[in-house]
């Protein structure tokens, strides 16, 4: 059987985090997964603020130009948010800048560019521990696919691949199916809105923790 992993960060330049969904071929809704694996662009962009100025490391070029602190990733990936079994959304409340004052007074006296590219690896990192932690547990996946700004970065790219290699796993992009990366969201909300519209269900339970399937929003006129 064969499986896809959807790797979801909001618009390029925008704080986000990154979700996943592994969607089984074939299989009921009941058996397709969903969770929050970590900060997604959201630490990269506020230390990359903070040490250059800059709202985003554009095409990851910052971190690039660095070299890894592994101690760094190692130390942030043992907190309590990782090990937590999904269901589970994460947020500025996880990764904001409660995260980010430690993060860098862990990264100590090191180089700017080192400091981003610990925060790329970090996310790449926690992408790839939850994988291994929570959704392969001895089934089979052959492809990652990859949309919103994070596709965008493609030294996040190349760490993502690097993690995923020995997993066996492709990273494609979201574009090579006719979905543009930037547009995933915006399809996912008119998707979630003709639900709502014809009265069907949009949430799957097995993904959020939800007790029954529900219509989601409401439809007012004014």
């Amino acid at each position: 059987m064969k499986y896809s992993v959807l790797l979801f960060a909001t618009a390029l330049g925008v704080a986000s985090v990154s979700a996943q969904t592994a969607i089984p071929a074939g299989a009921p809704a009941d058996e397709v997964i969903a969770f929050d694996t970590g900060p997604g662009n959201m630490v990269i962009d506020a230390v990359t603020d903070h040490l250059f100025g800059k709202l985003y490391d554009r095409d990851g070029r910052i971190a690039a130009s660095g070299m890894v602190l592994e101690p760094v990733v190692a130390s942030l990936l043992r907190a309590p948010f990782f090990l937590r079994r999904p269901p589970k959304t994460a947020g500025r409340e996880e990764f904001g800048r409660e995260f980010v004052r430690p993060f860098l007074k862990l990264c100590g006296r090191a180089r700017k560019q080192d400091i981003v590219a610990t925060a790329t690896a970090l996310t790449a990192g926690s992408i790839a521990l939850a994988l291994r932690r929570f959704v392969l547990r001895g089934k089979r996946f052959g492809e990652y696919v990859v949309s919103g700004g994070g596709a965008k970065n493609p030294t996040l790219l190349a760490m993502l691949a690097n993690e995923l290699r020995p997993l066996g796993i492709k990273i494609r992009s979201s574009d090579e199916f006719g979905l543009p990366s930037e547009a995933k969201e915006a399809a996912a909300f008119a998707l979630m809105a003709f639900e709502t519209w014809n009265r069907r269900p949009s949430n799957l339970p097995a993904a959020t923790g939800a007790r029954r399937p529900a219509i989601l929003g409401k439809i007012s006129y004014v």
